[in-house]
C-alpha cells in the first residue's frame, strides 16, 4: 500500500504525545516532533526515497533510529513502537492534548486518576465534578474544562494546504492512468488554495465504460467507502482526510469545474448575474431555458454571464466580480516571477545544510539569489548568532561570492525583537549587512497596545528591512499576537522597510486578507522561505497559493526584483 508523507509524520506526531505523556526524555520527545515536521513538509515521496535506497539518515533531524522508523512504517504500514505505546496509554488520549489548558503533566494525571481517556470522558468528568477534587485542579480549572470539552465546541477538521496538495497530487495521478480517463483535476478550497482545508474535492472526465469509480473506490489508499455510484464517490483515505469525487461529461467538465471549486459566496453572485440574463447555471452548464449555451468550458461559463475569467484564488466573493466587471482584476504572481528567496538558515544556526547546498540548491529551483538569514543569539536552542559569529559568517559569504557561484547570495539576519523594542544584536554588526529581518519569538502574550509598539519600535531602528511573519502564528496550533496591524502596515510604508510572507506550511503569515491590506497600503511583500534545509525551498508554492489569494501582483512583491533593482530597495533601509 502507498505510504503517504502525512501518514508517517502523523506516526511520529503520535509517538511523541504518547511519550510526552508517559514522561519521557524531552530530547527523544523532542526529536520525534522535529521528524513529524520535516516528513510532513517535505515536497518529495518518502516511500519513493525508500524503493530508491534513499540515505533517510541524511534528512534534516533523522538519525539512524528514526531512519529505521521510516523505513519499517514504509515497507510494513506499521510501527512497532506505536503499537507498544498504544498497549501503555489508549491512543485517543492524545486528544486531550487538544483541550486548551492541558499539557502533557495534566493529562498524565487526568488519566492516573480519573481514567480519563478521551475528551467526552473528560467532558463527563467535569460535569460531575470530579476534576476539582484532584489537587492543583479547583474549580476555575474544572469550569473552564468543562466549557473547552462541549461536544457543541468541537470543530470540523481541516487539514492544512501542505498535507493536502501531495494527496491530491498522488490521487489524481492514479486517476489519469485508468483507462477511460480524459482529464481529471481537483476543484474546491484546494483549488482556491485555502490555507487549511476540510475534504478533497476531484473531477475527472472519462469516455466509454471507464471503471474510474471503482478504480478510485477501492484504491490502496482508501480506508473506507461511504458511498460509490455510477458518477461519484466518497471515501476516506487512511490519514482520515475525506475525498469526493465525481465524474462528468466533457460538455459539462467547465461548468461544473466552476460549481465544485466555489466559493459558495462567489457561486451564488454568478448565479445573481446569470438571472439578470435571465439564464440558468449550475454544474451541468449554462442554460437559456432548455438549451445549453456555455458550460464545456470555465471561460466560457464567465463569458456567459459578462465577465472575463476570474482566477481560483479570488473566488471568494470579495470584490472579484466588480473587478472583473470594471477590467480591473489582477495579474496574479507566478512562482516563475520570483527572482529570489530572502529567508533561509544553514546549519551554522538551526539549519541542516551546508550554504553550499543551499545555494545549489536554490540555483537548481531557478532563483537568482538568496539571503542567509540565520537566527540572533536571543535564541539559543536555534545556536543563535552573536556578533563574532556573524561577522565570521560574513566573511564566509563574501568568499564564496567571490568565486562567482552562479547565484548571488546576500548577507543578513533574522534578529530578534525584544520587548522594548530593541533588537538583539548591536549596530556596529548589523550595518555590516545586506538587510535585516525583524522577529518576534517571544512574549506573544503582550497586550495589543504593547505589542504593538514592540514592532514599530522596533521597525525605527537604524537597521530594519523586514518584518518577519508579521502576526506569529501557527496555524491550528497558535493564535496570531494581537497587534494593530494596519498601523504597523502604515509605519512600513514610512519608514520604507517591508512585510514577509512566511512560506513554511505552519505559517503561511501573512494571511490573504493582510497580503491586501499591504497592497492597498503600498507596502511590498518578501516572500521568504524560511528554508531550513535544501527541501525547504518546495514551500515556495505555498506561499505564492498564498499571494495570489492576497491579489498580489509580480510588482507587488519585493524578490521578483532583479538583483540590480533589488539591492538600492534594501540599502534605503539600512541607513
Amino acid at each position: 500500500m502507498p505510504v503517504q508523507n502525512a501518514e508517517i509524520a502523523a506516526v511520529f506526531s503520535e509517538i511523541a504525545d504518547l511519550l510526552e505523556i508517559e514522561g519521557a526524555n524531552p530530547f527523544r520527545i523532542r526529536a520525534y516532533r522535529n521528524a513529524a515536521r520535516t516528513i510532513g513538509d517535505m515536497g518529495r515521496s518518502v516511500q519513493a526515497m525508500v524503493a530508491k535506497g534513499a540515505d533517510l539518515d541524511r534528512l534534516p533531524g533523522i538519525g539512524t533510529d528514526l531512519a529505521a522508523r521510516i523505513t519499517e512504517i514504509v515497507n510494513t504500514g506499521r510501527c512497532g513502537l506505536l503499537e507498544r505505546l498504544r498497549k501503555e496509554l489508549p491512543p485517543a488520549i492524545t486528544e486531550l492534548l487538544k483541550v486548551p489548558g492541558l499539557g502533557a503533566k495534566r493529562v498524565r494525571t487526568l488519566h492516573h486518576e480519573l481514567g480519563v481517556n478521551t475528551i467526552e470522558e473528560l467532558h463527563q468528568a467535569a460535569a460531575q465534578g470530579r476534576v476539582q477534587a484532584i489537587p492543583g485542579f479547583g474549580p476555575k480549572t474544572q469550569q473552564a474544562i468543562f466549557e473547552a470539552t462541549l461536544p457543541h465546541a468541537k470543530e470540523p477538521r481541516r487539514v492544512p494546504v501542505g498535507e493536502a496538495a501531495p494527496a491530491a497530487v498522488s490521487l489524481l495521478a492514479a486517476l489519469r492512468k485508468v483507462p477511460g480517463v480524459e482529464q481529471a483535476v481537483a476543484a474546491g478550497s484546494l483549488r482556491r488554495r485555502r490555507e487549511t482545508v476540510g475534504d478533497l474535492d476531484l473531477l475527472a472526465t472519462a469516455k466509454g465504460e471507464s471503471p474510474v469509480i471503482e478504480r478510485f473506490a477501492h484504491g490502496e489508499d482508501v480506508a473506507q467507502v461511504l458511498a460509490a455510484g455510477s458518477t461519484r464517490a466518497s471515501v476516506v483515505l487512511n490519514s482520515g482526510l475525506q475525498v469526493d469525487l465525481r465524474v462528468v461529461e466533457s460538455k459539462s467538465f467547465g461548468a461544473a469545474l466552476a460549481y465544485f471549486t466555489g466559493s459558495k459566496a462567489h457561486n451564488i453572485a454568478l448565479r445573481r448575474l446569470a438571472q439578470e440574463r435571465r439564464l440558468k447555471i449550475n454544474e451541468y452548464g449554462v442554460f437559456k431555458g432548455r438549451q445549453r449555451v456555455a458550460g464545456d468550458t470555465e471561460e466560457s461559463v464567465y463569458r456567459a454571464v459578462g465577465l472575463p475569467y476570474i482566477e481560483p484564488e479570488l473566488r471568494e466573493d470579495r470584490g472579484e466580480i466588480e473587478a472583473a466587471r470594471a477590467k480591473r482584476l489582477p495579474r496574479l504572481i507566478q512562482r516563475s516571477d520570483l527572482r529570489g528567496d530572502l529567508h533561509l538558515h544553514t546549519r551554522d544556526s538551526d539549519g541542516h545544510d551546508t550554504l553550499q547546498a543551499m545555494a545549489e540548491t536554490a540555483l537548481a529551483c531557478g532563483l537568482q539569489y538568496i539571503a542567509v538569514t540565520e537566527h540572533s543569539r536571543r535564541l539559543a536552542m536555534a545556536r543563535g548568532f552573536d556578533p563574532v559569529r556573524l561577522a565570521k559568517q560574513i566573511d564566509q559569504i563574501d568568499r564564496f561570492n567571490e568565486r562567482k557561484p552562479g547565484i548571488a547570495v546576500l548577507k543578513g539576519i533574522e534578529v530578534d525583537i525584544l520587548d522594548d523594542g530593541e533588537l538583539d544584536l548591536p549596530d556596529s554588526i548589523l550595518q555590516r549587512l545586506d538587510l535585516v529581518i525583524g522577529a518576534v519569538h517571544q512574549r506573544f502574550d503582550l497586550p495589543r497596545a504593547k505589542q504593538t509598539d514592540r514592532i514599530l519600535r522596533a521597525m525605527e531602528q537604524r537597521y530594519f528591512t523586514i518584518l518577519a511573519h508579521p502576526t506569529g502564528r501557527l496555524i491550528g496550533e497558535r493564535e496570531p499576537y494581537d497587534i494593530d496591524l494596519p498601523q504597523i502596515l502604515r509605519r512600513a510604508k514610512q519608514r520604507g522597510c517591508f512585510v514577509e510572507l512566511n512560506a513554511q506550511p505552519a505559517r503561511l503569515d501573512l494571511t490573504d486578507t493582510a497580503c491586501q491590506m499591504a497592497k492597498a497600503e503600498g507596502v511590498l511583500v518578501a516572500i521568504g522561505s524560511d528554508a531550513h534545509s535544501s527541501l525547504d525551498f518546495d514551500h515556495l508554492e505555498l506561499a505564492i497559493g498564498q499571494a495570489r489569494r492576497g491579489w498580489l501582483e509580480k510588482g507587488d512583491v519585493l524578490n521578483t526584483r532583479a538583483l540590480r533593482e533589488l539591492r538600492p530597495l534594501l540599502a534605503r533601509t539600512m541607513r
